[in-house]
């Protein structure tokens, strides 16, 4: 049986994966499947998975008869030839189906199915690495104690990375596991680019920028030095635009600067997130509304950006289908502010030499692109409407002093590569 490697991205109530197979001749790795495992904790857990090209190979809807969980619902959908079997149901006295239960029943699944390799290590997403941890780690009991002492730093988020883990080693223990940080790519920023102007005191605490979406910046800066053929690609910046969106200035590869700061909610105007706000409204909030922390957690990253502005949809597509004004204001406001941080960021870099865009929205948005391009033409960028409505990679006319690029990412890869460096050591 061949080998292989899973990625997981643990949130809240979901874990998304993909699984990898090790080539023999030690080549790059290939995607086999990938999937989502989402309403877990809740009445009604749901299982999917995809192949390599996007066909449904399981769609499970778990149910808890009795208490119990792991029993298949009779609407899966499933290959003929893929006979799947979810472990059989544990009583759990809760009744919730929580991550240890999904990651149980996903290793059973990979196991059971033809055609998948042998999972024999595992990566992780964790959002946060500190200001400790600069590269992608083997995980050890102490270092996972450690990465909870920076849930602080990142609530919505931490905790959830590092139940996957601790799921994940309760179900196999024997399985070598490796975190990857979002905040590592931008390890390297100069020092003026990570303060706050607080007293010392806090800094020592660790309130500064980090800077996040480092897995996904990670992935295009190879890619781009893959394209151009060399790895002095000078200054870009590069837009990694979804549900969750950020921007970060390159020089040759390397972050320099990045528009996230100590949490992910700085910066741009997100799907649900406010996006950079002045600290003053917040005092107003509570001044006058009386909101405590989770009120105000609530607002900054659940009920503003794209859908407070609209209030409409956090999703782009929606928006720019929309006959409502205010579907267009949301859109405007996202375009204006990617274009205040281009020309902040290209600022940083002392001039522009390519864009770069990414992400769900970056990638299939191009009326999105088209404004932001509109917008920085100053910049020297001369956008091409032919390409942009098509799928070309570059974008730019011929001659533009600064050139376009509409690059798809791929974090779970970069995840990939990690976990086989530090597992087999190549």
């Amino acid at each position: 049986m061949s080998q292989g490697l899973l990625v997981l991205n643990a949130g809240s109530s979901s874990i998304k994966f993909s699984v990898f197979a090790l080539p023999a001749n030690g080549g790059e790795l290939e995607l086999v499947c990938r999937g989502l495992q989402e309403n877990i904790g809740e009445h009604n857990p749901h299982f999917k998975a995809f192949d390599h090209a996007g066909q449904v190979l399981a769609d499970v809807r778990v149910t808890p008869p009795d208490g119990q969980f792991g029993k298949l619902a009779p609407d899966m959908r499933r290959r003929a030839s893929d006979p799947l079997t979810i472990s059989p149901p544990v009583p759990i006295s809760t009744a919730i189906y929580d991550h240890q239960a999904a990651l149980r029943d996903l290793l059973t699944w990979l196991k059971q199915t033809p055609g998948l390799p042998d999972v024999i290590a595992v990566g992780h997403r964790v959002v946060h690495g500190g200001e400790e941890y600069s590269d992608p780690q083997l995980l050890t009991p102490e270092i996972v104690t450690r990465l909870a002492h920076f849930i602080p730093l990142a609530p919505l988020h931490q905790p959830h990375n590092l139940a996957g883990i601790q799921a994940l080693t309760a179900v196999r223990p024997d399985l070598p596991q490796v975190g990857c940080f979002d905040t590592a790519f931008h390890y390297v920023q100069p020092e003026l680019a990570k303060l706050f102007a607080l007293p010392q005191v806090y800094r020592k605490e660790g309130v500064r920028r980090y800077g996040f979406h480092g897995l996904s910046y990670e992935f295009i800066a190879g890619y781009l030095a893959d394209l151009m053929g060399t790895p002095a690609t000078g200054r870009v910046v590069v837009a990694h635009l979804g549900n969750g969106a950020s921007m970060c200035a390159m020089h040759d590869g390397q972050s320099t600067a990045s528009t996230m700061g100590f949490t992910a909610v700085e910066g741009l105007p997100m799907g649900t997130r406010t996006g950079s706000l002045d600290p003053g409204v917040l005092i107003y909030l509570i001044e006058q509304h009386g909101m405590g922390a989770k009120d105000l957690t609530n607002l900054l990253y659940k009920q503003s950006g794209l859908l407070g502005l609209s209030g409409i949809s956090n999703d782009m597509r929606e928006l720019l289908a929309s006959p409502d004004p205010n579907a267009k204001l949301a859109v405007d406001y996202f375009c204006y502010r990617i274009a205040r941080e281009l020309g902040s960021l290209a600022a940083s870099l002392g001039g522009l030499d390519a864009l770069v865009f990414t992400g769900g929205i970056g990638e299939h948005a191009a009326a999105v692109r088209e404004q932001v391009c509109a917008r920085s033409v100053w910049l020297g960028i001369e956008m091409d409407p032919a390409a942009n409505a098509s799928d070309a990679q570059r974008i730019d006319q011929p001659g533009s002093r600064t050139a376009v690029w509409v690059l798809p990412t791929n974090e779970e890869l970069v995840i990939a590569r990690h976990t086989r460096r530090l597992v087999l050591k190549g």
